[in-house]
């Protein structure tokens, strides 16, 4: 399968380097030319562990490209990710100039059915933002191509990023569009072969989801620092105690340890 992911940051190159591990055809694109010519002379931007390897031997095999060509990347593929930055801005919010950037890109570009997968961390309703973007473009060109808008957030570790997407223990697909729902379940069938690891839901089900676990993993390491700091003023061991809590099965080491 022809894949383009947009931006080459974290998740952009750790997400298109492993499709590519499993035989799709990825065409990478970043605006940052120094990025990419540094991808394409063999550097990696990122230090994350088993990546550099995997891109070398995907290179190699002619199954992972970089470029900054926008029309050639818009060309490449009809499944398109969005895995640009979205820093916060000025007021806290989460920047969204590139996402809809490269939403317009493809509006303005596409010449047939498309898929677009916002996998950036962006708030809820952006997959609502992304679909009118491009139905304006399209309107602008007078164009009727029919394309869908998939949520699809990530849940990678810095250290461990290409061992939890090769090993997903989920992976959420926001969709109602069968065709679109049907493709990424193709693209994600290598990813979970044991058993079924994919959720579809809604789109902005699937824009929460990615808050709420945000917020769920800042919580429990915001208590189990507090409760270190208690620990340190009783006397108490803290190692012991998270062994105590561990052993509680409504709880589990999973959760205070991740």
């Amino acid at each position: 399968m022809k894949i383009t992911m947009i931006g080459t940051g974290y998740v952009g190159l750790v997400t298109g380097t492993c499709l590519s591990e499993v035989g799709n055809d990825v065409l990478c694109l970043d605006v940052d030319r120094r990025k990419i010519d540094m991808l394409n002379g063999g550097g990696v931007p990122i230090h994350e562990p088993g990546l550099q390897p995997m891109i070398e031997r995907n290179v190699a095999a002619g199954r992972l490209h970089f470029t900054t060509d926008v029309d050639a990347a818009v060309a490449h593929a009809s499944l398109q990710f969005i895995a640009v930055g979205t820093p916060p801005d000025d007021e806290g919010s989460a920047d969204m100039r590139h996402v809809l950037q490269a939403a317009r890109d493809i509006g303005r570009r596409m010449t047939g059915w498309k898929v677009v997968v916002d996998k950036s961390t962006v708030p809820v309703g952006t997959a609502d933002r992304v679909r009118a973007t491009i139905a304006e473009e399209l309107a602008a060109r007078r164009a009727d191509y029919p394309f869908a808008v998939v949520s699809n957030p990530e849940f990678l570790k810095e250290g461990a990023a290409v061992e939890d997407f090769m090993r997903p223990d989920r992976i959420v697909i926001g969709a109602d569009d069968a065709r679109a729902i049907a493709t990424l379940h193709a693209v994600y069938a290598p990813f979970q072969r044991n058993h079924e690891r994919v959720l579809v839901m809604d789109a902005r089900s699937a824009e929460l989801t990615k808050y709420a676990a945000n917020a769920m993993l800042a919580t429990r390491i915001s208590f189990m620092n507090e409760i270190a700091n208690l620990a340190d003023r009783l006397g108490a061991d803290i190692e012991a105690v998270r062994r105590g809590i561990g052993s509680d099965p409504r709880i589990g080491y999973q959760f205070i340890l991740a």
